[in-house]
C-alpha cells in the first residue's frame, strides 16, 4: 500500500489520460452512425483494453466517409 501512495504522482497522469480517452471514444461511438465492425464489439474493446482500446477505435474502428 505504501508503494502505491508513493507512486501515485507518477501514475495519476496516465490514469487521467486513459479516462479521457475512454470517455471521448464512447461518446464518439454513440454519435457516429457507421463503424468498421459492430458497435457493441467496439464498446467492449474501448472499455476493457485499457489505453490501447480507444486508440484502436480511433485508428481502425471509425468508418471513413
Amino acid at each position: 500500500m505504501d508503494a502505491l501512495v508513493n507512486n501515485l504522482p507518477m501514475i495519476a497522469p496516465i490514469l487521467i489520460i486513459q479516462l479521457i480517452l475512454i470517455i471521448v471514444a464512447i461518446i464518439d461511438l454513440v454519435r457516429i452512425e457507421n463503424t468498421n465492425g459492430p458497435k457493441w464489439l467496439w464498446a467492449l474493446i474501448i472499455l476493457f483494453i485499457n489505453i490501447i482500446g480507444p486508440i484502436l477505435y480511433f485508428v481502425i474502428g471509425r468508418k471513413s466517409n
